[in-house]
């Protein structure tokens, strides 16, 4: 059963956020949290590429790592470590997404459009990712041709 998702939008400046994993979805999540202002803290072994603006902690996950955070990111290949860190958001009261799990997630990563000034994301039921893909290119290419107005 799918849900509808409310959006909404955050001011991250300043407030720590902290993505386990640095694959491709951790890193791609860590760089958009940082770019809306978000403190960024990867903890991860290794990463899939660089890393600019945002704290690297070369380590596995480890239970207290999300002590202080606002938000959370698991995009780890272990289910069971995702699961883990789910339950220690839970249990402080942060903000938690799942990479590959999306009943367990609080909120989640819209496809996001900017331009002229204007923020928009893209989020749908989980149902048909080409379409919400395909409706954010529209709007991406409404904002860039509407830059001026």
């Amino acid at each position: 059963m799918s849900h509808k998702r409310f959006p909404l939008f955050l001011d991250l400046t300043g407030r720590r956020a902290v993505v386990l994993g640095g694959g491709t979805v951790g890193l791609r999540r860590a760089a958009a949290l940082a770019r809306f202002g978000a403190e960024v803290t990867v903890i991860s072994p290794h990463l899939s590429g660089a890393l600019e603006g945002i704290r690297h902690i070369p380590r596995a996950y480890q239970a207290g790592d999300l002590a202080g955070a606002f938000l959370a990111v698991a995009a780890v290949n272990d289910p069971s470590v995702n699961a883990a860190a789910g339950r220690e958001a839970r249990a402080r009261g942060i903000l938690f997404n799942r990479s590959d799990d999306p009943a367990a997630c609080d909120f989640f990563f819209p496809a996001l459009c900017e331009g002229g000034g204007v923020t928009a994301g893209v989020v749908g039921d989980g149902s048909d990712h080409r379409r919400t893909a395909a409706a954010a290119q529209r709007i991406r290419e409404m904002l860039q041709n509407n830059t001026t107005h």
